[in-house]
């Protein structure tokens, strides 16, 4: 009679780069729904997010910076990404990586986001 597998024993599948791409999206558009409380536009478009990296078992590495260092809300936001970004289904490990380098500037902000301030 065969061994029963167990979970541990089965091997995982790596996503491919497309499937982790397309994972990515999907942490965006939950991303999307965090605002900066200061200014009408989602952290993402604002440019606050810098890099999002999936690795084959879709834990998700995110990297933001805040508008300033002395951001009201630089003790929450971080959080909020962080627990907007776990409601994405199918979602591994989450963690959070908080940078002033590059600093924020408004050419990292979207067109939208752009129009929406009257900046263009």
């Amino acid at each position: 009679m065969p061994k029963p597998v167990s979970v541990e024993e089965t091997p995982v599948r790596a996503l491919s780069s497309i499937e982790k791409s397309l994972f990515a999206n999907e942490v965006v558009e939950q991303i999307r729904t965090v605002y900066d409380p200061e200014i009408p536009i989602n952290v993402y478009d604002l440019g606050l997010i810098y890099d999002i990296q999936v690795d084959d078992v879709k834990n998700v590495h995110i990297v933001m910076t805040l508008t300033s260092p002395s951001c009201p809300v630089a003790g929450s936001l971080p959080g909020e990404v962080q627990m907007a970004a776990r409601q994405t289904p199918g979602i591994g490990n989450t963690t959070l990586e908080l940078t002033w380098d590059p600093p924020f500037t408004i050419d990292s902000m979207s067109e939208e986001a752009k129009l929406i301030l009257g900046l263009i």
